[in-house]
């Protein structure tokens, strides 16, 4: 039986392991790829740690959430099998859900990007009215999702973006990728609530990857702030490094055009999904944006589990 090498999650205590594996085989409708790049994402460990919802319920399974793979043509493409597993030399894929990567792009670079960029790139094409010129303030600017946000947003035309986080070192390196005005949120709730009311009351789009208190906050603020209660606030919801839950008073809703909706994969298409990551996987190809690779090679899983992302910075795996 032909063999493979792999990363296997062993137990949810340890990082996954460099082990071999017997090669996959195709069933009808599938397609066998080899994996060139695989980014290790929050998401990636939270399921190799058994707290994600697509963790496997079954002891070992290949880690991975995503990868560049290159099919038996030899193009290239992007895929995602959540509670799969990419993390092997050859995987089995669905060749439906693969998404189409320019024959040039770098799959380090893509696996370190196309992940933290989806998030922000698809709530502003497809669950905003979101119209060039128009206003952004990125809420929880400071991580990987949140500082692409803000080059996604430029990248499609907003006429201002407003990086608000806690890290001020690169608040102040979001300058030179994008932002126009930048927000440190502080522990001083009353300083945090008058720079967001002066820095971003009449923006059109709030992207959150926050959540929680600091938003309650934040929605307080702006919305007092607000000169032109009828004009339109869309906030969306994309992450919750602050919480998962908050309590907004109906005043709220009722006396501003106000609307507050979430982005992920479960309200839109999964054909309008599929466009819309072949038309970002271009864009960072052609150098638009992009989040830097941190490499390692397969045999060295578990020192990049161990890594420690800097600002900017994405581990990624390559086999």
């Amino acid at each position: 039986m032909p063999m493979i090498n792999a990363a296997l999650v062993e137990s949810f205590d340890e990082p996954p392991h460099f082990r071999s594996i017997p090669a996959p085989e195709a069933i009808p409708g599938q397609e066998v790829v080899d994996v060139l790049a695989v980014g290790v994402h929050p998401a990636t460990r939270g399921i190799a740690a058994g707290k994600h919802y697509t963790s496997p319920k079954t002891l070992p399974a290949p880690a991975g959430a995503d990868g560049i793979v290159r099919r038996a043509d030899g193009s290239l493409a992007y895929v995602m099998v959540l509670g799969a597993g990419t993390l092997a030399q050859r995987i089995a894929i669905d060749p439906a859900a693969a998404i189409p990567v320019p024959a040039n792009a770098d799959p380090a670079v893509l696996a370190a990007t196309m992940n933290p960029a989806l998030s922000s790139w698809c709530a502003l094409r497809t669950r905003v009215p979101f119209e060039a010129g128009q206003s952004i303030l990125v809420h929880g600017a400071t991580g990987n999702a949140g500082s692409m946000a803000v080059k996604v947003a430029k990248h499609l035309g907003a006429g201002r973006v407003i990086a608000a986080g806690r890290n001020r070192t690169r608040l102040d390196d979001l300058t030179s990728e994008g932002a126009d005005d930048i927000v440190q949120l502080t522990p001083d709730q009353e300083a945090t609530a008058a720079a967001l009311a002066e820095a971003a009351a009449e923006v059109d789009v709030v992207l959150d990857y926050v959540w929680g208190p600091p938003t309650e906050l934040a929605m307080s603020a702006i919305l007092g702030a607000r000169t032109q209660h009828t004009r339109p606030l869309d906030w969306v919801q994309t992450g919750g490094m602050g919480g998962d839950e908050i309590t907004l008073s109906g005043h709220i809703l009722r006396s501003n055009a106000f609307r507050i909706l979430g982005s992920g994969f479960g309200q839109v298409d999964i054909q309008v999904i599929q466009r819309e990551l072949t038309e970002l996987a271009a864009a960072i190809a052609a150098g638009g944006m992009s989040v830097r690779p941190h490499p390692f090679p397969l045999d060295q899983v578990e020192a990049a589990w161990a890594h420690q992302d800097a600002p900017g910075e994405r581990t990624v795996i390559l086999l």
